[in-house]
């Protein structure tokens, strides 16, 4: 069995494993619902302009990791981080009950409630859920637990929306969406119980509860890190190029590609089967070391395959306006398997990038500092998705298309390769040493 598989089976990271899958999950099945009634059953909800509340929802779940993470982060480097986390998941039920009502009630501020006050579930289990892992893992085991934790996050989201999706257009999606997510929240909550006790590594904090205060300070700590304050810029821009490229698979799949729901499903799956196997990747290529040559080698995938979506959506496919594929016609165009080919690269190069980096931070920041660190990240995270919504705004604004936007994205991304080699060798240096070590 892989030493990351062989996690599985041990207590000090199956029960986190589990517990963190299925917070994913119910995220994305929740988020999933409540926009797909928004975007398709608006009239169902009360007087409400669908198309507005689609586009401002995102942000009311993105809002709490500005207002709360560094809170968040005090409170993880304080307490135990299993009472956190079983703190959090109660915390879930309750929210799920709330949002319950609001499906019964057809009430949208009682849902857009609950949806705010998942963001808030997620700010504060973020920097847990990074922190945990190397109080109970070694050197040697940090790169396959965490290639594990992207791998069942990024399925979790997979599952959780297309569940979603489902459960929004069942004529009982009020009961069937409530049972759903209470279910989840309380075998989440079960599985928490399970976790070991993780001690806190900075009892005597005195926790600054002004989060601008707070931020500020943090940002001052990973800026003295230069290595660190790299690693989390280069993390953020990940979310900036993910948010801007899946933000526009639905439109892509419908404008672009003619393509139906399914053809659009079919996409986030292979991409996020990609992430998954990317992740899982990163322990045998990396041989048990973070290492920043697959950081480079990740993001040459990206521009590369993101650059071959561009050019075959463009100068390639073409097919009359007025036909609309699902995914079994979709499946019959050799061309649309090369797409789907690019998107599953696109997946596997991101895992590749990811990873590394998460585990860079890991290491780098002082124990008694990190979920005050990975709360800084989680900040600087949200900041790059809200920008990356504004950046395709402003493009599409100025007459750009959909593959344009993402050949933009693209070479932007070689620019941020090339300032990462730039202002720290080490990336370059071991992009090198990578190939060298694979060579042998």
């Amino acid at each position: 069995m892989s030493q990351q598989f062989a996690l599985l089976v041990q207590q000090r990271f199956s029960p986190f494993f589990f517990t963190q899958f299925l917070g994913a999950l119910n995220d994305n099945l929740f988020k999933t619902v409540l926009i797909t009634l928004v975007a398709f059953r608006a009239s169902s909800l009360g007087n409400v302009d669908g198309a507005m509340m689609a586009t401002l929802l995102p942000g009311l779940f993105i809002l709490p990791f500005f207002l709360f993470s560094a809170t968040a982060g005090q409170i993880a480097d304080k307490y135990d981080k299993s009472r956190i986390i079983r703190f959090v998941k109660v915390f879930e039920i309750w929210i799920m009950g709330f949002a319950s009502i609001g499906f019964y009630l057809h009430n949208l501020w009682l849902l857009a409630t609950a949806l705010f006050l998942m963001g808030v579930h997620s700010a504060l289990f973020g920097p847990v859920k990074y922190a945990y892992l190397p109080q109970h893992l070694n050197q040697q085991e940090l790169v396959g637990g965490n290639g594990m934790v992207e791998m069942g996050t990024f399925v979790a989201i997979l599952f959780g929306q297309i569940l979603g999706a489902w459960l929004a257009t069942h004529p009982n999606y009020e009961l069937l969406t409530s049972v759903a997510v209470l279910a989840i929240g309380l075998v989440g909550y079960l599985a928490s119980r399970q976790i070991p006790n993780t001690p806190a590594l900075s009892s005597k904090l005195v926790i600054q509860w002004n989060p601008i205060i707070e931020t500020y300070q943090n940002v001052k700590l990973i800026w003295a890190q230069q290595s660190l304050w790299l690693a989390i810029v280069a993390i953020s821009w990940f979310w900036f190029f993910g948010a801007t490229l899946l933000a526009q698979f639905p439109n892509m799949a419908k404008l672009v590609l003619h393509g139906d729901e399914s053809v659009f499903i079919l996409m986030l799956t292979v991409f996020s089967v990609g992430v998954g196997a990317g992740s899982l990747l990163c322990e045998r290529l990396s041989r048990g070391k973070a290492m920043l040559g697959l950081v480079m080698i990740g993001g040459i995938g990206l521009s590369c395959f993101t650059l071959d979506i561009y050019w075959v959506s463009t100068h390639v496919i073409s097919v009359p306006t007025t036909f609309i594929y699902d995914y079994q016609q979709f499946l019959s165009h050799l061309l649309h398997w090369r797409i789907l080919a690019d998107i599953a690269l696109l997946g596997i190069f991101g895992g590749f990038y990811i990873v590394p980096l998460y585990v860079t931070i890991q290491t780098l920041a002082e124990p008694a500092f990190r979920s005050r660190v990975i709360a800084a990240n989680n900040i600087m995270n949200a900041l790059l998705m809200v920008m990356s919504a504004l950046f395709s705004i402003a493009l599409f604004k100025r007459g750009y298309s959909i593959p344009e936007l993402f050949l933009i994205t693209a070479i932007i991304n070689v620019l941020v390769m090339a300032y990462l080699c730039w202002r720290q060798p080490n990336y370059y240096n071991s992009f090198k040493a990578w190939f060298g070590r694979a060579g042998a």
